[in-house]
């Protein structure tokens, strides 16, 4: 299995537990545990290592126009400094991977891929899209997912943390980013994001410079309580918020419409990658959406199992879990648009054989407040 830069920091950690993920070899927890690790990134803070997410760079005049055409989202629409979340689709509408997208400058664009779809971003996004397919100029893409360590640091704790070590971090807004921040004397790629539903911040530094800033943040977090964290309350934090993982929420057989994404698919731009699909989509009807569940009776809704109203089999699960934050169980459903379901309305999971009653509820299950406004 692969490791991040920062394993040989996990052994430091008495009781951490690693899994197999996608090929590489990851802290499901620390010595905390799951629920105290989500509630310190709902209450505090935490540090996830998350450098096994990949990056690579792209660069070059063409690169706006190219990028715009890629994703679903307005690349064309950025300034310098700007982060967007986007999706990035098979003409068909369904999706290749979700990303984030820094804008450098008009020349010069960072892309964070998910882990487990690195080597199939890459190859879309190198020759296997129709523009580059069609022998049309693209702009120069380099991987450095290879070279690069990226480290989150979660919470409502999190801007006082950072600062103490890199004090420009304040003057962030969400979804901004200072390209030649520095951490403790670490230059690092820092900005204002994440993936937990909390205020946060994620760093991107060399391999060699990882475990430096592993350890800095934390000292520096520690009279805050911050501690590490891993994939369980990764997980448990971001379905809380309604943040979609892909191969569950989006994957290769989901559209963006499906899965409640319409923001992040301009529509309006003149053109992109799955395009069409996706307008023709929205003009004939979208054939399933994406709900909230809570369990009536206890159980945990796992992905993939089937869900009923009545004897009509009318969707499956994507993902669901025990919410530490609200103590329920809860979860998300892909169901057929044509049921009519509202509110408060039951269906059925089955699980292990026995269908268990679940009612629609609102999302996300979890939402921070005040949200802090973009800058």
């Amino acid at each position: 299995m692969r490791c991040t830069p920062v394993f040989e920091e996990y052994g430091t950690y008495p009781g951490v537990r690693m899994i197999d993920f996608g090929g590489w070899n990851l802290p499901v927890n620390f010595q905390a545990g799951i629920l105290s690790e989500h509630h310190a990134v709902r209450t505090r803070a935490g540090l996830f290592d998350i450098s096994h997410m990949g990056e690579c760079m792209v660069t070059g005049v063409e690169s706006e126009a190219y990028l715009d055409y890629l994703f679903t989202n307005s690349v064309a629409g950025m300034v310098d400094g700007q982060i967007i979340y986007t999706l990035m689709c098979y003409p068909s509408g369904t999706v290749v991977d979700d990303l984030i997208v820094y804008r450098i400058d008009s020349e010069s664009y960072w892309v964070v891929m998910n882990a487990a779809n690195v080597s199939k971003d890459l190859a879309w996004i190198t020759k296997e899209n129709p523009w580059a397919a069609s022998g049309k100029a693209i702009p120069t893409i380099v991987d450095f997912s290879e070279y690069t360590a990226q480290l989150a640091l979660q919470g409502p704790l999190a801007e006082r943390i950072i600062t103490r070590l890199c004090p420009e971090a304040a003057s962030l807004g969400f979804f901004t980013f200072l390209k030649d921040a520095r951490v403790d004397g670490i230059r690092c790629i820092l900005s204002r994001n994440g993936y937990t539903g909390e205020d946060g911040f994620e760093l991107y530094c060399a391999n060699d410079q990882s475990i430096h800033l592993w350890k800095a943040l934390l000292a520096a977090g520690e009279a805050d309580g911050l501690i590490p964290c891993g994939l369980g309350a990764r997980d448990t934090l971001r379905l809380e918020a309604k943040l979609p993982l892909y191969g569950h929420e989006i994957s290769e057989t989901i559209t963006p419409l499906e899965a409640n994404l319409g923001v992040f698919v301009k529509l309006e731009k003149p053109d992109f990658c799955g395009k069409a699909a996706l307008a023709k989509q929205e003009e004939e009807g979208v054939p399933r959406t994406l709900r909230g569940i809570q369990m009536i009776d206890n159980a945990v809704p796992r992905n993939g199992y089937q869900v009923f109203l009545g004897e009509k089999e009318i969707g499956y699960v994507t993902s669901g879990a025990l919410s530490p934050t609200l103590d329920i169980f809860c979860g998300y459903v892909l169901l057929d648009r044509s049921i009519t379901l509202k509110f408060g309305d039951e269906v059925e999971v089955l699980i292990h054989g026995k269908r268990k009653r679940a009612k629609i509820v609102k999302t996300p299950f979890y939402k921070r407040t005040p949200a802090k406004k973009i800058t």
